[in-house]
């Protein structure tokens, strides 16, 4: 497997240089206190992610203000009570997107958040206590409990809320392949860790975090 040194410097010589790489890659995120993340911005970011998948993520944007007044700000209890009918309503809802599936999953991410509220204390707390190191069973966790937040929606969505994590763009994938760590898209269990131990090593070697190190990546093939 390539080191992070090597894959560092595939990246600063497709961007001219490691002056340049760096000003691509600006400032680290400042880590953000998960335990203290309010159950209902996490359950607006959850919907987020969902509907953004396979969709313009512009018109969701647009349409934000139609999503928080239809699901009450997101208030996490409003959202898993809602009835049958009042999803029904939603449907036929102009003011947001009217895709019957999404729209029944707020109310099951709602009712999967309540669940780890009950275990946990807050979503936030579940989230700040979980292993820095092992981001796979986060995400094999999300697509088990959660409603539609397997693959790429559960990452973006842990990246938004500032959970690290890499993201398996196009990209990042070829970047992978090209370091021996997999030979194709990570999608069994078995490459996934495989991927997961080369982000930690690569962390170790570098001190950066995921979503840095992604970006490298991202950046060393495209």
């Amino acid at each position: 497997m390539d080191s992070f040194d090597q894959i560092y410097q595939r990246a600063a010589r497709r961007k001219g240089g490691e002056n340049a790489l760096e000003a691509l890659l600006g400032n680290p995120q400042k880590k953000v206190n998960l335990a203290k993340l309010n159950d209902a911005d996490v359950l607006a970011e959850m919907t987020a992610c969902v509907f953004r998948a396979g969709f313009v993520w512009k018109i969701i944007t647009a349409k934000w203000p139609g999503f928080e007044k239809a699901f009450n700000e997101f208030d996490v209890i409003h959202c898993a009570m809602l009835a049958d009918e009042e999803l029904e309503v939603l449907q036929q809802n102009t003011d947001i997107v009217r895709h019957g599936t999404k729209i029944r999953s707020v109310r099951e991410n709602a009712q999967f958040m309540l669940d780890i509220r009950h275990e946990h204390g807050s979503f936030g707390k579940f989230l700040a206590n979980w292993p820095e190191d092992d981001f796979v069973q986060m995400w094999l966790l999300l697509k088990k409990r959660g409603t539609r937040l397997g693959g790429q929606s559960g990452r973006y969505f842990l990246r938004f809320i500032g959970f690290e994590t890499p993201l398996l763009s196009r990209d990042v994938v070829a970047a992978l392949v090209g370091a021996g760590v997999v030979e194709k898209e990570p999608t069994s269990q078995k490459a996934l860790f495989l991927t997961q131990d080369a982000f930690n090593e690569w962390r170790q070697q570098s001190g950066k975090g995921f979503t840095e190190i992604s970006r490298v990546l991202a950046m060393s093939v495209g």
